[in-house]
């Protein structure tokens, strides 16, 4: 009786909930897929529900989502396999019937289609309910989950959420969260296309098989953003304790990402500092996704057979194809790969196996040790290695704990993990070992004239001598236009360049149509092109003043980035000169920019801050240095600072870069830079060293220390507007506790703490010359030499 009273409880509030906080939409109301599409929109304006374009074709989901942050996400789509076409509608007909159709007024979506409506109503809770004309729901959102679960949304047993496919792709993906009888929340990936569920790679411990009463009734998410198992006895067991305040200021979702991870979200309602936050993560299940997997050889774990799984430092997925293997689908890696030469015993024939395959190293890497392996014991690596190569069927050697494993095909749940000691040897072909000869039809041609010729040789003389000339005439110009290069193609393969034209980039940036950020010569955009990297996402950038500045900045950008190669820098792969259009193509850093790792809702990892702060060091160190011709960034701050999927530090724009030659030392230009950033010998018409970027790399240092900007204006305490004034006065005050706040790896670390900020008072002392060079910078950073006291670096920030 409790149990049915709580239910009618329910669908009371659900009933007042629609008289006082839903916008209504009556019989004939209807929405027409376009870009330019209205919505229905929650009484706040929060979410809406309509139509959203998917991919770069004229498809529509039918969604819900955000509609007052910038990013409109989604939480709730409902034909991600079948995306509509645009000019299909969604309408409520004058008849009660609630139906998606297409173009030709074929039925897309709900099947069957919903009957007996009065009026649907987008709630400020996320949910969209259609209703009768009591005002019971006949059909909600709620209860109809995709990927995504909201705050006061609730998971009962039985209930699932299914991934997508990949971000941007809707269509059911191979990882499924359910709510299982047992009482557990559980994670594992499905056999598309037969849904056949395997093994999970995660299980919730909230199953009690002696006490009933202490396992699970369902999952919860309350308004605080609190996500938590309600066991039968009323106790609950929440997934995380860290949270967000004000918590009302957030809003929050729960998704099961298409990369396998249950991860909670927090995105803030309003603007910081007048620019939009991305969406925070809370936390996420599993915390080792590559290392959870209990399927053994089912499935091939998260990221299917013959593929490599390991961690970025945000514990998600990288999948990776094992070395001679590629992609099964180069849309979706996460299904795994095949192999790109199939090895069987009868290829060897007389050969030995030594001069046939090679054993390829892979540090760390390991399978699962309940896969289906063969256990040699003990093996020393060159038997090991030995053993595999000798054995036809075998594909990979793991060393692993002083034993030997073998494995064929097919390799699942393969990881790495550098806190394990061992390797895998994957056994590959050499080069041409299996491979035909090919035909050299040029060759050929040229043997096949000659031939010609030499039959000929004893008709004439004069004959003779006419078909000798004819085939000198023919190989000279078959020589030289095979051999033709033009200056400008050869200056970019010797720098190492692919050469583009203009329509490639366009169509690799699908009309430059995904905007990555803007600089002050130019605009960059994400793009997509094959057979240039491992990733093949390019970062192209497209110079809008192309005139006598733009022309020189394009040059000197170019013939500078092409020359440098440090971990610490972003490459140049590629360009466009075509007349007015010029553009470069860049590595694609998948983390974005250091100034969106600083300055998010969250105070980033104290250690990895520091390393950050060390790797720029070091990149221009190599810039002014190492280089054979010196090079002076002038615009150092974190939105030029990218960061790889590893985190690493990679400096970027050398647009604004002055080149020296070697027996160069000072450059007199126009002023450069970033307010906040900019050395005061700018404004004094005096010679620009490298100094300038020494200066710019201690505000920048400074910014890293503290997780703030240079430059903060609506600071109440005004001693704390201008960063660089208010760190010395608190070194000086013995107040460096106040730079760091609540961060507590850094309050235990203060020893660390006080050295970078010596080091970047050093770095931005007025006098040039009491700066160190970033030789000595990188050193003091890194405790090679000792930071002596800096003196107070004038309170020259104002100005700039």
């Amino acid at each position: 009786m409790a149990f049915s009273f709580l239910h009618l409880l329910c669908l009371y509030l659900i009933v007042q909930l629609f008289c006082v906080a839903a916008a209504r939409n009556g019989l004939g109301s209807s929405l027409t897929a376009s870009d330019n599409t209205l919505s229905w929109q929650s009484p706040s304006g929060e979410f809406a529900f309509g139509f959203r374009r998917v991919g770069d074709q004229d498809l529509f989901l039918l969604a819900i989502w955000y509609d007052k942050i910038p990013e409109k996400t989604l939480v709730w789509y409902a034909n991600g396999d079948n995306p509509a076409p645009k000019g299909s509608k969604v309408e409520l007909t004058k008849d009660g019937e609630f139906k998606l159709t297409g173009p030709r007024e074929e039925e897309i979506w709900p099947q069957p289609v919903i009957r007996g409506v009065a009026y649907a109503a987008m709630l400020d809770s996320g949910n969209f309910v259609l209703a009768n004309q009591n005002s019971a729901p006949l059909w909600q959102s709620f209860e109809d989950q995709r990927d995504t679960i909201l705050p006061t949304q609730v998971l009962e047993i039985g209930d699932k959420l299914t991934a997508r496919q990949t971000a941007s792709n809707y269509s059911k993906g191979k990882f499924q969260l359910q709510f299982k009888q047992s009482g557990t929340l559980e994670l594992y990936t499905l056999a598309l296309p037969t849904d056949y569920p395997y093994p999970p790679y995660f299980r919730s411990e909230t199953s009690d098989a002696a006490d009933e009463f202490n396992s699970g009734l369902r999952l919860a998410f309350n308004e605080s953003g609190q996500i938590s198992v309600v066991l039968r006895n009323g106790n609950k067991v929440s997934f995380s304790n860290r949270t967000v305040t004000p918590s009302r200021d957030y809003y929050y979702r729960a998704t099961l990402d298409w990369d396998g991870l249950f991860t909670q979200y927090a995105h803030p309602k309003s603007p910081k500092n007048g620019s939009w936050e991305p969406w925070l993560i809370m936390w996420s299940i599993p915390g080792n996704i590559c290392f959870s997997s209990s399927a053994g050889d089912l499935g091939g774990g998260p990221c299917g057979y013959n593929s490599l799984c390991r961690l970025d430092p945000n514990t998600r997925p990288i999948c990776e194809c094992l070395p001679g293997f590629s992609a099964t689908d180069q849309n979706y890696k996460m299904w795994g790969c095949k192999q790109d030469r199939m090895q069987s015993c009868h290829q060897l024939g007389d050969s030995k196996p030594q001069d046939v395959y090679v054993m390829q190293e892979l540090a760390n890497t390991f399978g699962p040790t309940s896969a289906n392996y063969e256990v040699l014991q003990p093996f020393s690596e060159y038997e090991c290695s030995r053993s595999c190569l000798d054995d036809c069927n075998c594909v990979v050697a793991v060393i692993f704990q002083g034993g030997c494993l073998k494995k064929k095909l097919p390799l699942s749940n393969v990881r790495q993990d550098w806190s394990l000691v061992g390797k895998a040897l994957i056994k590959l072909p050499k080069s041409g070992a299996f491979e035909q000869p090919q035909s050299n039809t040029g060759n050929k041609d040229q043997k096949t004239l000659v031939l010609v010729g030499a039959l000929l040789l004893g008709s004439s003389v004069f004959l003779n001598f006419l078909f000798v000339a004819a085939i000198a005439l023919l190989l000279f110009c078959t020589y030289h236009k095979s051999h033709r290069v033009t200056p400008s193609t050869s200056s970019i393969m010797e720098a190492n360049l692919r050469a583009f034209t203009y329509k490639e980039l366009e169509d690799a940036t699908d009309g430059f149509r995904e905007e990555l950020g803007r600089g002050a010569f130019g605009t960059v955009y994400k793009g997509v092109v094959s057979s240039l990297s491992s990733t093949n996402y390019v970062a192209i950038k497209k110079l809008d003043k192309v005139e006598q500045q733009g022309e020189k900045e394009f040059k000197t950008e170019a013939s500078a980035i092409a020359k440098t190669h440090h971990k610490n820098l972003v490459r140049l792969l590629g360009l466009c000169d075509e007349g007015a259009n010029k553009l470069l193509v860049y590595e694609y850093m998948s983390n974005g920019t250091l100034a969106s790792f600083l300055f998010g809702i969250s105070r980033p990892d104290w250690n990895k801050r520091i390393q950050i702060a060390v790797g720029i060091a070091r990149g221009l160190m190599y810039l002014h240095d190492e280089c054979s011709t010196q090079i002076i960034h002038c615009d150092i701050k974190p939105p030029n600072i990218l960061l790889d999927d590893s985190f690493t530090a990679r400096i970027s724009d050398f647009g604004l870069a002055k080149l020296l030659l070697t027996d160069q030392t000072l450059t007199h230009t126009v002023i450069r830079g970033t307010r906040g950033y900019v050395a005061p010998e700018w404004f004094r018409n005096t010679p620009v060293t490298a100094k300038v970027d020494v200066y710019s790399y201690g505000v920048m240092l400074l910014e890293i220390i503290c997780c703030r900007r240079s430059l903060e204006i609506e600071r109440e305490n005004e001693e704390q507007v201008i960063l660089t004034d208010w760190v010395y006065d608190c070194y000086k005050q013995r107040r460096l506790n106040e730079l760091i706040e609540d961060d507590e790896e850094a309050r235990n670390d203060m020893k660390r703490v006080e050295r970078l900020v010596m080091v970047a008072i050093w770095c931005i002392q007025e006098d040039p010359s009491l700066r160190p060079p970033m030789k000595k910078v990188t050193q003091m950073l890194e405790g090679v030499v000792d930071v002596s006291v800096p003196p107070s670096p004038s309170h020259f920030s104002s100005i700039c």
